[in-house]
């Protein structure tokens, strides 16, 4: 046998005998039915931006699922089943987060039809109109552009849509649109976005501005979010968001996402 093979064959044998080290998951918190934020057949926008992290950070992607209400850090990350929020406020304290990666608004939504839209709080029709808004949390909180219709006396009109439904509440919201249930609906960006692109009959997005000297933001920055303290992971994160900020864009222009980082808004 010539040296040549013999030290082949050594090199093989060698790898052989090395111990293997299993990649480490990037294990994520998520609904498993939460469209268009993530679903457990994975067709959520942000199941597609952990797929672009996950495959940036050469890491198989692992997935912990559990309906988004009260608890849902303490239940996930708290509990260190999972480790990342893909779609989290910048500023949520209760996790340690990357820099925003989007930037959204509530939205104005009317049907396409409407030759004359709703689209600010200073419309005198605000009180004949009928006008749906989501209701958030266990508790059943006001959004801020419910509070902005409060405060201009929207209240007799208003039609409250809870979490809770056969259908997430942006598209029931919609669905009542196009019934013509209602005249318009103020709806977080990325949920009206989606449903109203998918809509059997166009709809209209605008964002919506906040009536002046409002005292509750219309616009909030969506980062990823870690458990506090594992600066690693968030550093880790920060960097494949901003080498795959391209393809990340381009997820989010697929649903439809409406932004106000990019002055992007959805027609």
């Amino acid at each position: 046998m010539s040296s040549l093979c013999r030290n082949v064959l050594a090199l093989v044998a060698c790898a052989i005998m090395l111990p293997v080290f299993a990649v480490e998951p990037l294990r994520v918190c998520a609904d498993p039915d939460n469209l268009p934020y993530s679903h457990e057949d994975r067709n959520g926008f942000e199941n597609r931006i952990a797929e672009i992290v996950a495959a940036e950070l050469r890491r198989p992607l692992e997935y912990h699922w559990l309906p988004q209400r009260r608890g849902f850090v303490r239940k996930t990350i708290g509990a260190r089943v999972c480790d990342v929020w893909i779609g989290v406020p910048a500023e949520f304290e209760r996790v340690l987060t990357t820099k925003p990666y989007y930037r959204s608004s509530y939205v104005f939504v009317t049907p396409a039809s409407d030759k004359t839209p709703l689209r600010s709080f200073d419309d005198p029709r605000l009180a004949i109109l009928k006008i749906g808004v989501q209701l958030i949390g266990d508790d059943l909180a006001a959004t801020p552009p419910g509070h902005a219709l409060a405060s201009r006396g929207a209240i007799e009109r208003v039609a409250g849509y809870t979490i809770d439904g056969d259908a997430p509440a942006g598209q029931r919201i919609v669905q009542s649109l196009i019934e013509g249930e209602l005249d318009a609906a103020l709806v977080w960006g990325p949920q009206a976005g989606w449903f109203a692109k998918r809509a059997a009959v166009p709809i209209n997005v605008d964002i919506a501005k906040p009536p002046s000297g409002f005292p509750l933001p219309f616009e909030f920055d969506i980062a990823m979010g870690v458990r506090r303290g594992d600066t690693a992971l968030r550093d880790a994160l920060q960097v494949a968001i901003d080498r795959r900020r391209g393809d990340i864009n381009a997820v989010l222009a697929e649903f439809a996402v409406p932004r106000t980082d990019n002055t992007k808004t959805v027609q």
